[in-house]
């Protein structure tokens, strides 16, 4: 499933608990911003609002106890790409209709990468993203 081989890559396990959710978006724009993608600027933003939908997802969703979520950010000369696994094979994203305050995170993402999918695991399974880089806008 990789389109772009990784000059840059940052991977961790994380809680699945909202702080560790929180703990893994900060520290993907953090890295970003460090591999010369500003917090302010398109991918950042992009590839944050990402990690925290699919974190959320994880904790909520994937979570089962004792296990936590891993998180995988590569950066290569055209893309970069987000991949979060969790143990819950069974709980596969899908995108639903908006009610109250849920059901919007899959639609941000669509509209904030240029792919997106599920790819299963043993046990579970990991959801990617991918947001190229625009040669004119990024470093």
């Amino acid at each position: 499933m990789k389109s772009e081989i990784s000059t840059q890559e940052f991977a961790m396990r994380f809680t699945s608990t909202p702080r560790g959710a929180r703990l893994a978006r900060r520290l993907v724009s953090l890295r970003l911003d460090e591999w010369g993608h500003p917090y302010d600027g398109r991918v950042n933003e992009a590839v944050t609002l990402i990690s925290a939908e699919f974190a959320a997802n994880a904790v909520r969703h994937g979570r089962v106890p004792g296990r936590d979520f891993h998180l995988r950010l590569a950066g290569g000369e055209d893309v970069v790409r987000l991949e979060v696994s969790d143990t819950r094979g069974e709980q596969l994203p899908e995108r639903r209709v908006p009610c109250g305050e849920g059901g919007r995170g899959l639609i941000l993402v669509e509209a904030l990468a240029d792919k997106w999918g599920v790819a299963p695991r043993q046990p579970g399974k990991t959801v990617w993203a991918e947001v190229r880089l625009s040669p004119a806008t990024e470093g």
